[in-house]
């Protein structure tokens, strides 16, 4: 038997937000409107809000006040820039830049960031299937991303590094970083489970059954396929133990649900993650190699469930990596140094 635990209490967040001081004074020329120094830049983040609210900043800071603009592919560009224009942001944040209709930002004053979040083929076997032969899920969000207008975006980001050469087919690429957390996300104590029950949230396919139809039978998995998201699905996730990460097909991914689920505090069991964006397997989360592993992993947990809170806790921390408030920060700076010395898009 594992020796007692008693809960776990995080660390404070920086109260005196040192760490994003720059931001408070930077103003460099970007040939756009900035806030005087010690003002908070407005931040729009744009997007559909059922899969990446989460994955914005939802509370003010001193140097963010952010505001989600709900968008999705079709919806009227109309609409969109209305709402912008009201809002009056100095930097746009998109997720998914392909669903903004074309021209429909190009002449917006405020700095434009694109997030592209979607997989999309790598080459090669690693694409899914043979060589040159990219898995048709993969195939498909390419020819979504055909439909960018790279004209309104001065800088873009993708969430995985290996989708840069892909991507850069229709738009140039600025740098990767994986998908941040929202900081209300983030679980500050984490009790001891006394049951190792596990959770897995996302559609069926066929890849995916096949992964878990044995963890359903021999052990206490539930499984939301649709309905929970955002926070609540954080809520939803403190309940259980064990959070299980199965890629929608058979291609590598890093899907952004395992760093939300490291941020609730939750054992992740994911099969092999490409990048791993500094999470390190068998320290911070189990990392399944096929089926069989993803069974014996929760064995493992099921006849101890405290165990391996050494890896819960460790995870826990991992996922401050994550954390929206500081990486948004981040990003920023560099973006208006970016634009100060190599400029911005036509407008």
């Amino acid at each position: 038997m594992s020796t007692p635990t008693r809960p776990f209490e995080a660390l404070p967040v920086d109260t005196d937000r040192r760490w994003w001081s720059p931001l408070a004074e930077l103003r460099p020329d970007v040939a756009a409107p900035l806030p005087e120094p010690g003002e908070p830049f407005r931040v729009a983040f744009v997007g559909q809000r059922t899969y990446f609210e989460v994955c914005s900043q939802l509370a003010a800071t001193e140097v963010i006040e952010p505001t989600f603009v709900e968008h999705r592919a079709g919806a009227d560009p109309d609409a969109l820039r209305r709402h912008l224009d009201t809002v009056d942001p100095h930097v746009v944040v998109v997720f998914r830049p392909e669903i903004v209709a074309a021209g429909s930002l190009r002449d917006l004053p405020a700095l434009t960031l694109g997030f592209l979040t979607e997989p999309l083929p790598r080459g090669g076997a690693s694409a899914g299937g043979p060589a040159g032969d990219p898995h048709p899920d993969l195939e498909r969000r390419l020819q979504d991303l055909a439909l960018v207008d790279p004209e309104q975006f001065d800088r873009v980001i993708a969430f995985d590094p290996h989708i840069v050469d892909s991507a850069a087919r229709y738009l140039p690429i600025w740098r990767s970083q994986p998908l941040p957390v929202a900081d209300e996300i983030f679980s500050h104590r984490l009790e001891p489970f006394d049951e190792a029950r596990a959770l897995f949230v996302g559609r069926s396919t066929a890849h995916r059954e096949a992964w878990l139809i044995g963890p359903k039978h021999l052990y206490d998995v539930m499984h939301i396929e649709h309905g929970v998201f955002g926070t609540a699905l954080a809520e939803t996730a403190r309940q259980f133990l064990v959070a299980i990460n199965v890629h929608n097909e058979p291609y590598p991914s890093f899907e952004n649900r395992v760093a939300l689920h490291l941020a609730v505090g939750n054992l992740v069991i994911s099969e092999t993650l490409s990048p791993a964006n500094g999470l390190d397997p068998g320290l911070d989360f189990f990392e399944a190699a096929d089926p069989d592993d993803l069974v014996s992993f929760l064995g493992l947990v099921d006849d101890d469930p405290t165990g391996f809170e050494w890896m819960r806790l460790r995870g826990r921390q991992k996922a401050e990596s994550f954390r929206a408030s500081r990486v948004y920060a981040r990003l920023l700076v560099d973006l208006l140094w970016d634009v100060a010395r190599f400029g911005r898009r036509p407008i």
